[in-house]
């Protein structure tokens, strides 16, 4: 099973190879086989899944495959813990919004995947507990913060996993372990009932997959289960025959250039284009310098309110004495600025306008996913020296923010490795609505360049 993607686990069952059951059997006899080293699952429910696939009563596009939710969305029975020590053990009592999207497409969840505290960091790394693990090589991070389910899915675990993203956390992971990482157009998921309630919704729900196909096949059947105010995606089942004005954007907006195996993964691609008739132009970073200093303002100003009313965010049982040093010093930052807030938020109103003004003479940016390849575990030590470790991360993600202020879609594309055999990321944007061009694009260079897999190597 380990060798087919969603869709072709669906059609498997659709078709009698195996069952719903036997493929949930399967799921969990690898998951047993690897978590025990990438450390990617928060909630096991296996014995509720098993029943489920027993029972056999999925529908929807990818009916009986078996995946795992991230454990920051609510799953009825399942501890919402957010990554963290501080939040309480109770189950959740419901599903939230985009659960039910999810099941909606048929998949059999599993249980809950990782994610670093309240997912405000980009590596999936604790100080309570062991971090979850790179499988292509496990010195390394798996990304963040949907680092657990990126893990599950490129070893290979389950076809798909949800993830969401608020400053980068599909595109990360995906990048950091080879998988194809879409963050949709805000609107076109579920929100996150307590991200609705910012001034700027910054998050998305999604997956990660192995395949352009799971991502399309995923966003066509959410359609067809709600109605949304944005163009329609449809069904996307391979490259469009228009060659597309892409614009390129190398430097990042932090002036950290990126490593050589990144920008040779970018060039790479950025030939391969070329050969297959696009039109690409280097473009300067289509956000000003502030923006770096706003998205931070406004990044802290969530981990303050965690520190302070965490136990109104997140429910009963809410300990603050087990909040992880990342998140505390995160929040206190936004206390000794709290004053930039109000105009931090305009900033990044403002930026958004700057970004789609940017989107109107292209049909795709594109960039790398991150600044160099996912570091090694510690690089980004949760415990370690805040300012040290913020400035690393802010570097290192730089790209991927925008399109959460602007709400545009992206897709990160594992069109890369790096000499160590570990795969790059290369980042594609659209303007508001832009799925579809987005996963032509994407079909495109898949089938050009297909992505290498671990079990390939």
């Amino acid at each position: 099973m380990g060798e087919l993607d969603a869709v072709g686990v669906a059609r498997a069952i659709a078709a009698g190879d195996f069952t719903a059951a036997e493929a949930t059997e399967a799921a969990l006899a690898r998951i047993d086989a690897v978590n025990g080293t990438l450390g990617a699952v928060a909630f096991d429910d296996r014995e509720r899944a098993r029943l489920r696939a027993g029972g056999n009563g999925f529908s929807g596009v990818f009916a009986g495959v078996p995946a795992l939710i991230k454990n920051n969305t609510a799953f009825a029975g399942v501890p919402t813990r957010q990554g963290s020590a501080a939040v309480g053990d109770r189950p959740a009592a419901r599903n939230e919004p985009f659960t039910d999207e999810f099941l909606g497409t048929g998949v059999n969840l599993l249980g809950a995947s990782t994610l670093p505290p309240f997912g405000l960091t980009a590596t999936t790394e604790f100080v309570d507990r062991e971090p979850t693990r790179n499988p292509w090589d496990t010195e390394y991070s798996a990304g963040a913060s949907s680092g657990g389910s990126a893990a599950l899915v490129a070893a290979g675990a389950v076809p798909i996993a949800h993830a969401n993203d608020g400053g980068g956390s599909i595109r990360i992971p995906a990048a950091a372990c080879g998988l194809v990482g879409l963050k949709p157009t805000r609107g076109r998921t579920a929100p996150s009932p307590m991200a609705k309630t910012a001034p700027i919704d910054l998050v998305c729900n999604g997956i990660v997959s192995r395949s352009v196909r799971d991502t399309a096949y995923f966003l066509a059947d959410l359609e067809r289960q709600r109605s949304v105010k944005l163009e329609p995606i449809g069904l996307v089942e391979g490259p469009a025959q228009r060659r597309l004005r892409i614009g390129l954007v190398t430097d990042s907006i932090t002036g950290q250039p990126i490593d050589a195996d990144t920008r040779s993964a970018l060039t790479g691609t950025v030939d391969l284009l070329s050969e297959l008739g696009h039109h690409v132009e280097e473009v300067p970073i289509p956000i000003s310098p502030a923006y770096i200093r706003q998205f931070v303002d406004y990044w802290a100003m969530l981990a303050y309110f965690l520190d302070h009313f965490g136990g109104r965010l997140t429910g009963p049982g809410f300990d603050r004495s087990k909040l992880d040093p990342f998140t505390h010093s995160l929040g206190r930052r936004f206390g000794r600025g709290f004053y930039r807030a109000p105009a931090s938020i305009v900033g990044l109103k403002r930026a958004t306008a700057h970004f789609r003004e940017a989107m109107s003479s292209f049909d795709v940016i594109m960039s790398p996913t991150l600044a160099h390849t996912t570091p090694k575990l510690g690089y980004l030590d949760p415990a370690g020296d805040f300012d040290e470790v913020l400035d690393r991360l802010i570097k290192y993600v730089a790209y991927t923010p925008a399109n959460n202020t602007s709400g545009a879609p992206a897709v990160s594309l594992p069109l890369g490795t790096s000499a160590d055999g570990l795969p790059i990321g290369v980042h594609f944007s659209a303007d508001l609505g832009g799925e579809r061009t987005l996963l032509e694009l994407s079909y495109e260079l898949e089938a050009a360049r297909p992505f290498v897999r671990i079990q390939d190597r």
